[in-house]
């Protein structure tokens, strides 16, 4: 049987804050909830919905008028965020989490409880390993973290590096002097960036080396103070590799660590830093794990049903398929923090 909610609003102030420009916000929660939403006066209608529609319906027009009534304009993708979320814990989490990047293009909101909590682990602790497949926002959360941070002066500055591993395809020899060689590996993490800021500011960093983006393998040697550090695709580094960068973390220094266990390409899956990492280092304080999964992926809805299909004709039973499930090696769902 259909219900049916009416919801009266302080002012059309707030209404106009809840509905979004052309009423956008409205209908990412009509197309999350089914039904049909309609507004008159100061009051917001939803008819043709179950009852646990109509209590989503609530719950998400509740945390919207707190949202504009703290002077926030909420975006369809922060409503997105909201309708990702099943309880309200996660929605709560989700507010919380969001992250405004001084100059930036707007600000970016977790889109699932899990990413949530990955933004919360990166602000309360000193290093923070995040493993999930593609499309989750791994790197693009970290950065978008990592920008705010140093934005705002609270930290010197952002070193993004990266391991320069092929996959599965041999370039040759790239044409060029060092920094046009180098750029291919490292160009994921320029349109991350400049999907969040202007390219202007991104120069402008650049010049003033708030922002280093060099292959892991320039790492060595160097201690990096005040800095926000991000290590991406670390499933690529070797052991070596991963204990060499770890090391290199310095005073007021904290380091996000991104990768997904399903895309090793190093010759042999054991040799990887980032498994390693995980294995041994879950015991040791002011570490923390994140894991995202399937559920967890933004970047594409086509994406999600490719990496279910993948993980559904895998046949082993080995560390990768279980992080790609979103579990860690003990077995268990989501994230651990020590």
């Amino acid at each position: 049987m259909d219900d049916s909610i009416t919801i009266v609003l302080d002012s059309r102030d707030v209404l106009s804050g809840v509905c979004g420009a052309n009423d956008r916000n409205l209908k990412v929660i009509e197309g999350s909830l089914g039904g049909r939403i309609a507004t008159r006066g100061n009051e917001i209608r939803l008819e043709g919905a179950d009852k646990a529609g109509v209590r989503r319906f609530r719950m998400m027009i509740d945390r919207l008028i707190a949202a504009v009534e703290d002077g926030e304009s909420p975006s369809p993708e922060y409503v997105e965020a909201l309708a990702g979320t099943l309880d309200l814990r996660s929605s709560d989490a989700i507010r919380e989490a969001l992250i405004h990047i001084p100059q930036g293009f707007g600000k970016v909101f977790p889109r699932t409880g899990n990413q949530a909590r990955y933004i919360q682990g990166m602000r309360s602790y000193g290093i923070t390993f995040c493993v999930g497949p593609a499309g989750t926002g791994k790197t693009f959360l970290a950065i978008a973290e990592a920008l705010r941070l140093v934005l705002s002066k609270k930290m010197r500055k952002l070193v993004l590096t990266r391991p320069v591993v092929e996959a599965g395809e041999s370039l040759g020899f790239l044409p060029g002097d060092l920094t046009q060689k180098i750029n291919p590996y490292l160009r994921p993490l320029y349109d991350a960036m400049e999907a969040l800021i202007p390219y202007d500011l991104i120069r402008r960093m650049e010049e003033t080396r708030t922002i280093e983006i060099a292959p892991l393998a320039y790492m060595r040697g160097r201690s990096l103070n005040d800095s926000m550090i991000i290590l991406d695709e670390a499933q690529n580094t070797t052991r070596e590799q991963m204990k060499m960068f770890l090391t290199r973390i310095g005073e007021g220094a904290r380091a996000v660590i991104t990768g997904d266990a399903t895309q090793i390409d190093l010759p042999r899956q054991d040799e990887s830093g980032l498994l390693h990492a995980v294995s041994i280092l879950s015991s040791v304080e002011g570490v923390h794990f994140a894991y995202l999964n399937t559920g967890d992926v933004v970047r594409n809805p086509l994406i999600k049903k490719i990496i279910q299909a993948y993980d559904a004709a895998s046949s082993h039973g080995d560390m990768a398929d279980k992080f790609s499930a979103g579990k860690n090696p003990e077995g268990t769902n989501n994230e651990k923090s020590q």
